[in-house]
């Protein structure tokens, strides 16, 4: 793992091409970033965005969700990878949102990670995105380029998280939007685009083939 002081300098880089990152999920609430964060797990955000589109316009709230029900949901989201289970997973966390919570959806990890399909990370990109919190979360993407950039020793989401974690909260609020960007457009699995790459100086990814 890379010294500290390093790690902020590549994420400075970042940060001078955009400052304050946005996720690419599409919500106008706290309930339907959650319920969109819950079908973006091994699915591209267009692909949700693009479902959830006229989803939304009807089921915004756990009640609503809960009125059109699981088959119709399952309409919806049906071009989504894994949405039988998704589906399943949104109609009990809808359910129990409203009979524990009334309706809202509550700021507070530990509660969060208990509802059904909201796992660490999910609960994560919630408490960054809608409460401004800097919550680490570690999907795909930073987990491969935390490996493959030397900003984590970390094997596992856990293990990259608490070393990621021990960059200042300005870094901590946008780290995993930088690095999710990056993954996707730049340094792509496979075939990343080493030439179009602005961190290409600090990068020993070559050296490890």
């Amino acid at each position: 793992m890379r010294p500290i002081k390093e790690i902020q300098k590549i994420l400075d880089v970042f940060k001078a091409q955009d400052p304050h990152p946005q996720s690419e999920l599409e919500y106008h609430n706290a309930y339907t970033l959650l319920v969109a964060i819950m079908l973006s797990a091994q699915s591209t955000d267009k692909g949700v965005n693009k479902a959830t589109q006229n989803l939304f316009k009807i089921a915004d709230t756990p009640q609503a969700m809960l009125d059109i029900g699981l088959e119709k949901l399952k309409d919806y989201i049906k071009t989504i990878g894994l949405y039988n289970n998704k589906a399943k997973n949104i109609i009990a966390m809808s359910e129990i949102l409203v009979k524990e919570y009334h309706g809202e959806v509550p700021h507070n990890r530990d509660v969060l990670e208990t509802l059904p399909g909201v796992g660490r990370k999910t609960a994560n990109v919630l408490l960054n995105v809608w409460w401004n919190e800097p919550t680490v979360a570690v999907d795909t993407h930073v987990l491969r380029l935390a490996q493959r950039l030397d900003l984590s020793d970390g094997k596992t989401p856990l293990e990259v998280e608490a070393d990621l974690n021990k960059l200042p909260d300005e870094y901590r609020r946008y780290v995993n939007h930088w690095l999710v960007l990056f993954g996707r457009y730049i340094c792509k699995a496979k075939k990343p685009d080493c030439t179009s790459c602005p961190i290409k100086s600090f990068c020993r990814f070559n050296e490890k083939k």
